[in-house]
């Protein structure tokens, strides 16, 4: 067992031991943006039962892994359309999403219907970590079977037996973590999101409707600004449309434009952002953004979308799905944020589900 102090001037050098013990089959414990985990290589049948003996576990429970970024996680995640259109909205982040398995990575770390945990934690160590190996890695929590998790490595170690000790080949100690919940655990493999775990982020459902007309889309606009609306003057309101070309995100958001006495609303595709002067006291501007043509985070720097999340805004990103890294700074600041994902359901008919992130 080695145990190597992590500071950002070695990062490069603790990446190139981690990176060398996870290839040679070892266990490495490291800093992540939750808690201390245990990362083993995801390809590797002896690194795998190395990892179950040493945490515990049954052999039929699942364990998550990491990838770099979701052009990786397809090679061993299949993603339809609308997963892909909510994890570019969720992720990097403090998630862990159950998605169907390809079946690529060892076997074992699937649940019995086959489906497998992805995560894309934002995070210095594990965004590095992920670039500099080939495979994926597991990313359960360094405890043992129904053990709590640990935010420092003198805790970690407290708590484990001279043969627990002998089973880690690599400890990267980045001192005490914040006291973050490990992730939320997320299932999209059914028509809802499913919450299995809650975290420090939860996307909780607000309700599921269907509208036939525009006035009922603009109906429901009205009636989900008003339950939000108290909270404006303590904190910005983002509301992040997602659904396919002529779903009626750009009605949806003139039925807020109505309430809050705006009634020139149109879609800004060509200019990708339009600042509205409202005549509520509580919400005193709109900004309204369409990202349909917005390609790469360099994309978005002239918007400074930073300096708008304030009290007092209402932002209603329209093709939120295409928020992406955007929307770890969103989630990071002082907001309330509500995700609205519509489905075409006949040529009149909609269908809205709608999550309120806590």
């Amino acid at each position: 067992m080695k145990i190597v102090k992590l500071t950002k001037k070695n990062l490069t050098s603790v990446i190139k031991q981690a990176k060398h013990y996870l290839e040679k089959d070892g266990l490495v414990v490291f800093p992540s943006d939750t808690v201390y985990g245990l990362a083993a290589n995801a390809l590797s049948k002896t690194a795998i039962q190395k990892l179950y003996q040493f945490k515990d576990r049954p052999v039929n429970q699942s364990v998550a892994i990491a990838v770099a970024n979701l052009n990786s996680a397809k090679q061993y995640f299949r993603i339809n359309t609308v997963q892909q259109s909510l994890l570019e909205t969720l992720l990097p982040g403090p998630f862990t999403v159950v998605l169907e398995s390809r079946h690529k990575a060892i076997t074992q770390l699937e649940a019995e219907d086959q489906t497998l945990g992805m995560r894309i934690p934002d995070y210095f160590f594990t965004k590095a970590l992920s670039q500099s190996i080939d495979s994926p890695y597991t990313a359960t929590s360094a405890n043992l079977h129904n053990k709590g998790p640990h935010y420092s490595i003198t805790a970690l170690l407290n708590s484990l037996s001279y043969k627990k000790k002998q089973l880690l080949d690599l400890i990267i100690d980045y001192g005490s973590l914040p006291h973050n919940q490990p992730s939320t655990i997320i299932n999209l493999t059914g028509n809802k999101i499913a919450m299995l775990r809650q975290g420090d982020y939860l996307f909780k459902p607000v309700l599921n409707q269907k509208v036939i007309s525009v006035e009922q889309t603009q109906l429901l606009a009205k009636q989900l600004l008003e339950k939000y609306l108290d909270q404006a003057d303590n904190k910005a309101l983002v509301m992040i449309l997602q659904g396919d070309l002529g779903t009626g995100k750009t009605v949806f958001t003139q039925g807020l434009g109505h309430h809050l006495g705006i009634n020139n609303i149109v879609s800004p595709t060509y200019v990708v952002y339009y600042e509205y002067l409202t005549q509520n006291p509580l919400i005193k501007k709109l900004h309204h953004f369409d990202l349909y043509q917005l390609e790469s985070p360099e994309d978005f720097e002239p918007l400074a979308i930073d300096k708008l999340l304030i009290p007092n805004n209402l932002l209603v990103f329209e093709w939120g799905e295409k928020l992406g890294s955007i929307f770890s700074l969103i989630k990071n600041r002082n907001t309330l944020i509500i995700l609205i994902k519509i489905n075409e359901l006949t040529r009149n008919s909609r269908e809205f589900a709608v999550y309120q992130l806590s």
